[in-house]
Formats: C-alpha cells, structure tokens, sequence
C-alpha cells in the first residue's frame, strides 16, 4: 500500500472529505437554522417518514460532517451517511433536477450520495486522525 502522506491523490482525497464534510455540517445546519428541527420534523412527516427520524437525522448530519472533517473513520462514516441521502434522493426525485425547482430538486442530494461513495472507495486520505480499518473494500 502507498503512504498516504506522500501521494498527491491522497491530498485530493483529503479535499474531497474535508469539502464533503463541511457540506454535511451544512446541510444540518440547515434543518436546525432555517427549517427548525420540529419544522424538519414536520416535513418528515408529510413525506411519510416518521417526524421524529428528523432529529437522528440531524445528529448524524452534524457529527459525521465533523467526523470526516476530521478524518475520523472517514470512509465507514461516509457509507454510513449514503442512505440518507438515498432517501432524500428519493424524496426530492419528483421535484425537478435542480434545487430551484418547488420542493428541491434531486442533483444536490445524488451529488452528495456519490461523494459519499466515492470517499468510501477511495479512502481516508491525508491527515486523517483515525484511519479506518473495517468496512473498507477492497
């Protein structure tokens, strides 16, 4: 295996998370800032998700947006993350393709899922605090 710390790709990859990272945070914070967590809630609801699956949704936004910020499992966070938004996919997929469509559109939420898989197959990449070490493929 090459080190990390000396391959150009592996500061790509660091960008890469670092970036996708902040776009989690933001996308939680988000839910909590201008939608509120019980307006959230509500929207969950009125999709067919229980209301209540907003607030674990929100806590796994923030802290694995945190996480791979920080390089923290990166690579088992960020295939934990991907249902998420697999389902907000899914949600949005009748409104349009880009978020300026009523309801929002569905390439924000696919864009995210696929950098989210894409970091899971790549790695953790450069400076990470925790490397990972299970759930990784081949």
């Amino acid at each position: 295996m090459m080190n990390e710390k000396t391959n150009s790709a592996a500061y790509g990859v660091t960008l890469l998370r670092v970036s996708l990272g902040v776009m989690w945070i933001a996308h939680a914070m988000l839910k909590w800032l201008v939608f509120t967590l019980p307006g959230t809630a509500q929207f969950f609801a009125s999709v067919g998700f229980p209301g209540w699956l907003a607030y674990p949704v929100f806590a796994a936004e923030l802290l694995g947006g945190a996480a791979l910020v920080l390089g923290i499992y990166a690579r088992q966070v960020a295939f934990g993350l991907a249902p998420v938004m697999a389902a907000a996919a899914y949600v949005h997929a009748g409104n349009g393709w880009v978020h300026t469509s009523a309801g929002g559109g569905w390439e924000y939420p696919v864009f995210l899922l696929a950098a989210s898989l894409a970091l899971w197959l790549m790695g953790d990449g450069a400076f990470a605090l925790r490397r990972s070490r299970s759930m990784v493929p081949a």
